[in-house]
């Protein structure tokens, strides 16, 4: 471990993850990179996020998905067969270690391999055991099969934000339910943490990715909107129904947000564009009249926004007080001297991968810095490290488990 990391906000706790692709994984990151000693414990085979990519040039390698790479830095990585005896029994060990818990297995595999939380609980009674899953450990979904966009369309999110009024719902963007739902995790896990002393000992943090999109995403909008008295927002397609200029609108380069609601943005705006004449008349005066007549106005704007780019239209709006920005593209936000001006980007080494940058810390705690300083570990990099440093096991012993398949 890194002297900064050693100086973490968490450093102290000790953390297995047991999970695969996004969910548990992103969760335990959030524990690492500031500090925490995770060890990811993975199948023989490896997480499955090895197999997900983006891949180099599009070449599937075990060691070269972006997926993976990003959400397992500053872990420690040790292979593990929990199906075989002698593997669970290695995996009790760690768990007897740690402080932290994190897995995203459904009920039902866990209770399989004979590590639901009474059992894990029998074993350490102070683990906090994080349990993140699409549905939640209870209730009559809880035991189906899922992914990221089941929880996320099971809310009712898609039917309210997704696409236009009368049309088809879209998808939403992979994997949002996992990452909301690992922040979620992280959140209330770390005050399960700290909680330990008032409750007695630890305790399962039962995690819905659905739960944690329907929090965020709809809210008092929608489901709580409509269980007080059967209201709930509609999908709204382009622009807001509250007020107006608030859309996506094409420029000479690409697209911006367009946002001028409040008196002091709306004359902001007027002043950039030069103050036409058409922005005088009476139902522009006030952002609901300029949403009732949104296709009028949006017209009108979209003849000036073609004239210009982006960039010359953000910095403009902006100067004049006007919270409009550029859409930026993938390529474009990687180069974007805002986010490398915070360190939102870090160089690091890889074996496989060589030099490349990686996203920094999403949280700035200026006392306790944190973020990625080791890259992803390689299947197994830390068996012997591990079992053999940490639990003590011999390195015939260590044969015997490879032997057995257990590691």
């Amino acid at each position: 471990m890194t002297e900064a990391r050693k100086q973490g906000a968490l450093a102290g706790i000790k953390v297995v993850e047991f999970g695969q692709m996004v969910s548990a994984p992103f969760c335990a990151k959030l524990f690492s990179d500031y500090g925490a000693d995770v060890i990811k414990v993975e199948p023989p085979t490896g997480d499955a996020a090895r197999r997900a990519g983006p891949f180099p040039g599009d070449v599937p390698h075990a060691e070269k998905s972006g997926l993976y790479f990003v959400n397992n830095t500053n872990k420690r990585g040790v292979t593990c067969d929990v199906r075989t005896a002698e593997g669970r029994q290695l995996f009790l060990r760690l768990l007897a270690w740690a402080d932290v818990l994190i897995e995203n297995n459904l009920p039902q595999q866990m209770r399989a391999w004979n590590l639901d939380y009474e059992s894990i609980k029998a074993v350490n009674p102070k683990l906090v055991v994080i349990s993140i899953t699409p549905f939640g450990q209870t209730g009559p979904y809880s035991g189906w099969n899922g992914y990221d966009l089941n929880a996320y369309h099971l809310t009712g999110a898609s039917s309210r934000y997704c696409g236009r009024p009368g049309e088809m719902p879209l998808e939403h963007g992979t994997f949002s339910a996992d990452y909301f739902g690992a922040i979620s995790a992280a959140t209330w896990g770390m005050a399960a943490v700290y909680g330990r002393e008032l409750v007695g000992g630890g305790q399962q943090v039962d995690v819905s990715c659905a739960e944690s999109i329907a929090a965020a995403f709809i809210g008092g909008q929608n489901i709580g909107g409509y269980a007080q008295d059967g209201r709930f927002d509609k999908r709204t397609g382009v622009g807001m129904p509250q007020g107006a200029p608030a859309t996506i609108m094409p420029c000479k380069d690409g697209h911006v947000w367009m946002l001028a609601l409040e008196p002091g943005q709306w004359n902001g705006l007027r002043k950039v564009m030069g103050d036409p004449d058409w922005a005088d008349l009476d139902i522009f005066q006030n952002m609901k009249t300029r949403a009732e007549n949104a296709d009028v106005i949006y017209s009108f704007l979209s003849e000036w926004t073609m004239e210009h780019t982006k960039m010359e239209i953000q910095e403009r709006c902006q100067a004049a007080g006007c919270p409009i920005t550029a859409v930026y593209t993938v390529a474009e936000a990687a180069e974007q001297p805002h986010l490398k001006a915070r360190d939102y980007f870090v160089d690091m080494e890889h074996p496989q991968l060589g030099k490349l940058k990686n996203l920094g810390a999403p949280f700035k705690l200026p006392a306790c810095p944190g973020g990625p300083t080791q890259a992803a570990p390689l299947l197994g990099q830390h068996n012997e490290e591990v079992y053999g440093g940490l639990l003590g096991l011999t390195a015939a012993e260590l044969q015997t488990l490879r032997t057995q398949g257990a590691i």
